[in-house]
């Protein structure tokens, strides 16, 4: 049990890390926010990143994603990929990351595997091989090195083990690894805001490889990026037949910053800018959702919310719930109980969002 500093609420649904309440978050933030972001600077300085979006007045400014970074003289960027040296950005470019890939026998448990054309055949025969799933062909998946959130219970939370090391890989080594068998990539990690030039740049040039071959390209992110960026993201996701996959982490913005240090403002203005380009090909779905169920910070009432919000947008967006597992800053906490997720489940259905679903049930208790 851990009881909220502030209301004293004792239970085992409140993270030790965090130390408050969902509810003392959302009602009391000037106090609450203070108290969860401690956990961040503790998270962020046993990997040596930036302990908050640097903001130097006299630093270089980096406008690619929602934090918008002004990085001093010798100081790093939030996402620890971008140094100030003698007043120019080094580090990665649309040229260069940091980054490692695998190839994934289709079909695979991608969040849109339900939904796409490597899972299911959506949009056959211009953007699949088959009716059904993909199977003989291959995913490049692509995992990122870097994240412009810092979430306490990150999934993936051991990126952050090589975000400042020096190794980075060129893009045509990337393109290289392009076959006749693969049939889609899909830029993960971490999180592929944080290099956005570079998965444009590798992007264009498989496609170019490929040239009419069937290769979608899909990102799966916290939907972080300039607008701009995420309009180049559209275009091409929308002529190879690959998706967007956002995932939605709370919709309370004072929550939001207490699980992940950042604001989800960009990440709901940029999710509702690329729903409205699903006319443009509903099949197969350009934008797909999920939200991760936390235990004690994410359960009904935030899915209510964020279901409203995309059915709002388009009712036939997929919206997939997943199932927490503890991790990284927030072990301590339980798995999500089987009911809570159904009942979730039909908040979302009840909202008005006709293509929802349970993933991970197998992390259910």
């Amino acid at each position: 049990m851990t009881r909220c500093r502030l209301c004293n609420l004792a239970s085992n649904l409140i993270s030790r890390e965090i130390n408050v309440c969902a509810n003392c978050l959302k009602t009391r933030p000037d106090e609450a926010l203070p108290l969860a972001m401690e956990a961040h600077r503790k998270s962020r300085a046993a990997y040596h990143l930036p302990e908050a979006p640097p903001k130097d007045d006299g630093g270089i400014p980096c406008n690619l994603c929602v934090n918008e970074c002004r990085i001093p003289e010798g100081g790093l960027g939030y996402c620890g990929l971008r140094e100030n040296r003698a007043g120019k950005i080094t580090g990665v470019s649309a040229e260069e990351g940091k980054l490692s890939w695998y190839f994934d026998p289709l079909p695979t448990n991608c969040v849109a595997d339900w939904v796409c054309a490597g899972g299911i055949g959506a949009g056959f025969p211009k953007y699949a091989h088959c009716e059904g799933p993909e199977r003989g062909f291959k995913n490049l998946a692509v995992f990122f090195h870097a994240c412009t959130f810092n979430c306490l219970y990150c999934q993936n939370w051991n990126f952050r083990e090589e975000t400042l090391k020096p190794r980075m890989t060129a893009v045509s080594r990337l393109v290289s690894d392009v076959d006749e068998r693969t049939s889609c990539i899909c830029y993960f990690g971490g999180d592929p805001a944080a290099q956005l030039p570079f998965s444009l740049t590798a992007s264009r040039k498989a496609l170019a490889r490929k040239r009419k071959e069937i290769l979608r390209i899909c990102w799966e992110t916290n939907g972080s990026m300039h607008p701009n960026l995420l309009e180049e993201m559209i275009e091409i996701a929308l002529g190879s037949g690959g998706c967007i996959k956002f995932d939605l982490k709370a919709w309370d913005e004072n929550l939001h910053r207490a699980l992940t240090g950042i604001t989800n403002r960009r990440t709901l203005e940029n999710f509702r800018r690329a729903g409205e380009r699903i006319p443009n090909r509903p099949v197969p779905p350009l934008v797909i959702a999920s939200t991760l169920l936390v235990p004690g910070y994410v359960e009904e009432e935030e899915v209510r919310s964020i279901a409203r919000f995309i059915a709002a947008i388009n009712p036939e967006i997929p919206y997939s719930l997943l199932a927490f597992y503890p991790h990284f800053f927030m072990s301590d906490l339980p798995l999500i109980h089987k009911a809570a997720a159904q009942e979730s489940l039909k908040v979302a259905q009840k909202e008005g969002v006709r293509n929802a679903r349970i993933g991970n049930i197998h992390l259910l208790r």
